[in-house]
């Protein structure tokens, strides 16, 4: 005869919910055909309509400029270039299409507030400068991405 601490066990394992059958695995979807990264202007719609009505509150220095051109540098210069110009070989390593700073017309139909709204949040593979720079240094970089286009 088995022991009856056998039986229990037995009964245990009987009685005891079974785990339900993993799901089926869903079939992957199909690959999409690679294409090349490229920093495309920013829909109208993915920077807040609030963001094009801010104005930029900050009015620079020569201290002010002297440390968004070294946050710049270190950030920004890359991948659109030392002078704003988008030329870099990282760049070109990534497959970016940047915009040229140093054409007047690369910005035209762009606010401050929308140029602060990317900085900040970044876009694309570009990462934003919030916790990393202060707003006001933000601003100052609005500032100088400007002052691209009117260098000679």
């Amino acid at each position: 005869m088995q022991s009856p601490l056998f039986v229990l066990v037995l009964l245990f394992f009987a009685f005891s919910p079974q785990q339900p059958p993993a799901p089926p695995a869903q079939p992957a979807p199909p690959a999409q055909p690679s294409t090349p990264a490229k920093e495309a202007p920013p829909a109208k719609s993915s920077i807040p309509a609030e963001a094009a009505h801010m104005v930029n509150p900050v009015t620079p220095t020569p201290a002010s400029q002297a440390r968004a051109k070294t946050i710049y540098g270190y950030d920004c210069a890359m991948c659109h270039g030392a002078n704003g110009d988008g030329k870099t070989d990282l760049a070109s390593e990534m497959k970016l299409t940047m915009k040229n700073y140093t054409d007047p017309a690369a910005l035209k139909d762009m606010s401050d507030g929308e140029l602060f709204y990317i900085i900040k949040n970044g876009q694309g593979k570009m990462p934003g400068e919030d916790g990393r720079a202060k707003p006001d240094e933000m601003w100052n970089m609005v500032i100088l991405v400007r002052a691209f286009s009117k260098q000679p």
